[in-house]
């Protein structure tokens, strides 16, 4: 197989980086990679590297960390080149960057496009209780995951995945379809398909407040919801007049089975009410416990 392509990987996570990483294990000559400036985190609010940058520089890959990546049109030009692909970079990319990609760049999404455009689609995906997810290969335009598509794999939801394991998940299948279809996508011999528009849903970029539990919505809700936010935004919620964090729930039958289990009613509904049962949570004191340790200890 012809190693003549010059590859620029854009990307920032841990989804980013199991592709990035398969493409290095498949012999793919990757020249460059395009991930986000340093970032400060934590109580201290030292700058921390994007997981890409760190695996990156073991393989002594060149990095660049623009805040607007439009910007270094010239600098990645200047690497000639053939192909960019593109897995949860974060940041639009102007159609003036493409151009300098003779090849374009082909963006991994986990998603069945046009279902779940945008930046939460793992998340939207297990909120929405779906039976089936997917990776999408596309050809990346200036517009949100609107180019068309080179080629969908399938993959079926149990409906016990968690946000974790779902990135975990798509990762490991996202970089094992792009090194299987890469070959014929460089070659020419896999032409894009247009994406039916009049089908697209969008996702959105997700903030803290998304995790808010407010008990106003059924049970069925709040336990994906605790699946599908567990790494970010999370689920907080006020249980006995403590702020929590719920990291595991199912749903129960009733209150009064010797557990923590909350009421969930919705709201201005005549409709009857369901229960949560909470199984571990994160308590005030920023402790790991099970819900009946919180029940006996805390709630009166």
């Amino acid at each position: 197989m012809s190693r003549s392509e010059r590859l620029v990987f854009f990307g920032t996570d841990g989804f980013s980086t199991a592709i990035f990483q398969r493409l290095i294990a498949a012999d793919w000559p990757v020249v460059g990679v395009v991930t986000q400036p340093d970032r400060p985190s934590g109580r201290g609010q030292k700058k921390v590297a994007p997981p890409l940058k760190v695996i990156a520089g073991k393989y002594k890959t060149k990095v660049f960390q623009p805040e607007k990546v439009g910007k270094i049109i010239y600098e990645l030009a200047a690497l000639e080149p053939s192909h960019g692909i593109l897995a949860a970079y974060g940041q639009i990319v102007p159609q003036s960057l493409i151009d300098i990609f003779p090849g374009g760049i082909i963006n991994v999404h986990p998603s069945l496009l046009p279902k779940y455009r945008g930046a939460s689609p793992i998340e939207a995906a297990i909120l929405a209780g779906d039976h089936t997810s997917g990776i999408s290969l596309m050809a990346l335009n200036a517009y949100m995951d609107e180019g068309p598509v080179y080629s969908q794999r399938g993959v079926v939801l149990t409906g016990e995945e968690t946000q974790g394991s779902l990135y975990e998940r798509m990762a490991e299948i996202g970089g094992a379809f792009l090194v299987e279809k890469l070959p014929a996508i460089a070659d020419g011999s896999l032409q894009p398909k247009p994406q039916d528009n009049s089908k697209a849903t969008y996702t959105k970029l997700l903030k803290k407040d998304d995790g808010v539990i407010d008990w106003t919505k059924p049970a069925e809700i709040y336990e994906r919801q605790v699946r599908a936010y567990c790494v970010w935004p999370k689920s907080r919620a006020k249980i006995a007049g403590y702020e929590v964090i719920v990291t595991k729930a199912r749903l129960a039958r009733d209150e009064n089975n010797g557990q923590l289990v909350m009421t969930c009613r919705q709201a201005g509904r005549n409709a009857e009410p369901t229960y949560l049962e909470i199984i571990e949570l994160i308590g005030p004191s920023g402790k790991h416990m099970s819900g009946r340790d919180f029940l006996h200890g805390y709630k009166k």
